[in-house]
């Protein structure tokens, strides 16, 4: 349910065998490693994570006893074809600690799924994006990352920016037509998330990290690779007020484990990833969440955030 030093890798795997990033990477000599290491400009994607692992480590306890019944309830099925799901819940304090905006901070909190704002067929270009730029590299564990609009991308056990590192060669990877389709269905699900709450979509902004992940059962190499802790985004992400998450692939077609889950006390709610599927919700601790463990296969979606406060807002990706 998310991403330095730079550095220079011998392949995707940071110096395995590689897929994308072969052609070019090995080229660059180890004094190019070095230099890159000491300009990485990301410090803040490597204290986001940690700070995620402490809040993960408090809830961890917090949310066994939550869930201790293993009650489980599924709100989203693959099977299913949903137009609009949504369920309004309590909002938490954690709001209180930053800046309000009148009308756009949360006052109605809750969750949605939707299969009706983004095609199946459009899920499948978009995983082809995701597909594309990651083929460039790739975690060593099971957890990979690519940031479009920051250039972050996973390389063994650390991150590059892809725009500086393979340069002129993105034009070969991607195209302008590419990010129009993403800021198409970055600008469907904005307006379905203010339709939702009931807010005005100009209210909300793009926020960091927005990004591609894709992962596997590889073990996790690093902290970086455990995506299964439960967590609440607007304590890890400060600047999160709503999140989104766009699925590319089929939950037990695709991959298997991997589900979203919710974890309210006495039951978890379980959202089964479908290609096109839109989950959304307030990012306060009353959407306490994590992704189950992936079993099998690979599980491709977008992570696609929105605050209220101007001063966190990114713009969309431009073809570099």
């Amino acid at each position: 349910m998310a991403p330095q030093r730079r550095t220079g890798p011998r392949g995707p795997e940071g110096g395995g065998t590689a897929a994308g990033p072969e052609r070019g990477g090995r080229r660059h000599c180890s004094a190019k490693k070095s230099r890159a290491r000491q300009d990485w400009p990301w410090r803040w994607l490597k204290a986001a994570f940690l700070v995620s692992l402490v809040v993960a480590g408090g809830f961890l306890s917090w949310s066994c006893l939550r869930n201790e019944d293993g009650v489980t309830e599924v709100l989203a099925r693959r099977g299913d074809s949903l137009r609009d799901t949504f369920i309004e819940v309590p909002c938490s304090e954690d709001y209180d600690s930053h800046k309000r905006f009148e009308g756009c901070t949360p006052r109605k909190c809750g969750r949605g799924v939707t299969d009706a704002v983004i095609t199946r067929e459009e899920a499948e270009r978009i995983r082809r994006i995701a597909e594309r730029g990651l083929s460039l590299g790739g975690s060593d564990g099971g957890a990979s990352i690519l940031d479009l609009h920051s250039g972050a991308l996973s390389l063994g056990k650390h991150f590059v920016n892809l725009y500086r590192y393979f340069g002129d060669k993105i034009q070969d990877i991607f195209t302008e037509e590419d990010f129009a389709l993403y800021r198409d269905v970055r600008q469907r699900i904005q307006q379905r998330i203010a339709q939702a709450f009931g807010i005005s979509a100009a209210s909300l902004y793009l926020t960091k990290p927005t990004f591609f992940s894709r992962i596997n059962s590889t073990g996790a190499k690093t902290t970086h690779d455990e995506y299964w802790h439960p967590h609440v985004d607007k304590v890890t992400y400060g600047s999160f007020d709503y999140t989104s998450l766009l699925y590319l692939s089929d939950y037990t077609e695709d991959f298997g484990g991997g589900r979203f889950v919710f974890m309210d006390a006495g039951s978890n709610k379980t959202i089964e990833p479908r290609a096109g599927r839109v989950s959304f919700f307030t990012s306060g601790s009353e959407n306490l969440h994590r992704v189950e463990k992936v079993q099998w296969g690979t599980r491709y979606a977008v992570t696609i955030s929105f605050t209220c406060n101007p001063d966190h807002g990114i713009g969309d990706p431009v073809l570099k």
